[in-house]
């Protein structure tokens, strides 16, 4: 893990998952949470081109999207997520936070809090699928993971975010 401020405000984790061309991102206290954190965390992901927004929590089993990328902010309440698979990297989480999981990067909830409410989103119109990382699905899984574009916007700062500035090295077109 790698740490910078990109924003004078808003501290930045970079996670390196083994065999992901990718970092995952986090985005520390970056969501306001007075009055409607939910909804304000959405509309922020939806202003900055991140739609087909959902709140709820983080599935506790491993899972991931090879058809796109996820945004997670976490509106209320606290968790520890796993990405990578058993072996990578166990996340604590809490309100405020974001977390940008690029796309073929299993995600899973190891423990949080009771009240712990999760808005998702996903770059553009992407759709998301849901993928368990069962033995079959890894062949298809992982070259359509490979061809996603990195996303025209980062889904908290916008079209100038520094989400651009770490992924733009990937060998991948911008979507």
């Amino acid at each position: 893990m790698s740490q910078g401020r990109e924003n004078p405000t808003v501290p930045l984790e970079l996670h390196r998952i083994s065999g992901q061309p990718l970092p995952l991102i986090v985005f520390r206290g970056a969501l306001p949470l007075d009055g409607d954190p939910g909804g304000t965390c959405e509309a922020l992901f939806a202003g900055n081109g991140w739609g087909g927004g959902w709140q709820n929590g983080i599935y506790s089993y491993h899972h991931f999207h090879a058809m796109t990328h996820e945004v997670l902010g976490i509106a209320r309440g606290y968790a520890k997520v796993r990405f990578g698979g058993d072996e990578g990297p166990l996340v604590e989480v809490a309100a405020g936070d974001v977390v940008v999981i690029p796309a073929g990067i299993s995600h899973k909830k190891e423990g949080g809090s009771a009240d712990l409410l999760v808005v998702g989103a996903y770059p553009g119109e992407r759709e998301p699928d849901m993928q368990r990382g069962l033995p079959h699905e890894h062949p298809t899984a992982a070259a359509k993971a490979s061809r996603v574009p990195v996303p025209a916007t980062d889904p908290v700062f916008g079209a100038e975010g520094p989400l651009l500035r770490h992924w733009s090295g990937a060998d991948r077109a911008r979507g």
